[in-house]
């Protein structure tokens, strides 16, 4: 694994507005992963590429594993920004078509949350047998310690994390909850 510099993390995982001058932040996405009953096997940190979202480059890494599809295993994603639309798709029908995989994702930021079409995607993230949830102080520090050459200096939260990450969560949760409330009141799909 080619690990994060200190300084891309922070740059890149902040959940904080960019500060000036600003500087373009790209989508990276770091992964564990491990059997259900065993050790990590991997530990991987992709980014963009062109024409190429990293979420494309998690599903082709894991694909060219050639995992044994009768053992279980656990993934853990932390990644920038939510998944658009389209990877969104890709990550579902990979799980789905890997039922021996197990899918954890977290978010430092939502991508064009106010967007319908990338809520709508959300939604179908949480509804399907993917976790996703936005990353606080633990995800952070446990994404620096595993994934950042930190050169054995402890993770430093920026000011105000704490604040940033329940209100992305609680954005995630007003996105997500919009479906469900649907359906307990017996709405339709195709009005939500």
């Amino acid at each position: 694994m080619n690990p994060l510099q200190e300084e891309t993390f922070y740059q890149q995982f902040s959940n904080q507005r960019v500060p000036k001058p600003t500087y373009q932040r790209r989508t990276y996405l770091c992964y564990q992963l491990k059997p259900h009953e065993g050790s990590v096997i991997a530990k991987v940190c992709l980014q963009n590429q062109e024409k190429r979202h990293a979420e494309i480059c998690f599903i082709d890494d894991i694909k060219s594993r050639q995992l044994d599809p009768s053992q279980k295993f656990e993934i853990t994603c932390y990644v920038t920004w939510s998944p658009c639309p389209t990877c969104a798709k890709k990550l579902i029908a990979f799980v789905n078509d890997h039922p021996h995989i197990s899918l954890r994702l977290f978010a430092s930021r939502l991508y064009f949350h106010w967007r319908q079409k990338y809520k709508r995607e959300l939604r179908h993230l949480q509804e399907s047998e993917i976790s996703l949830a936005v990353m606080s102080y633990l995800e952070f520090k446990d994404c620096w310690e595993k994934f950042v050459d930190h050169k054995g200096r402890p993770f430093q939260p920026w000011n105000k994390l704490k604040q940033y990450s329940e209100s992305i969560g609680r954005r995630l949760q007003r996105i997500v909850q919009v479906r469900t409330q649907g359906r307990h009141q017996g709405w339709p799909k195709s009005v939500m």
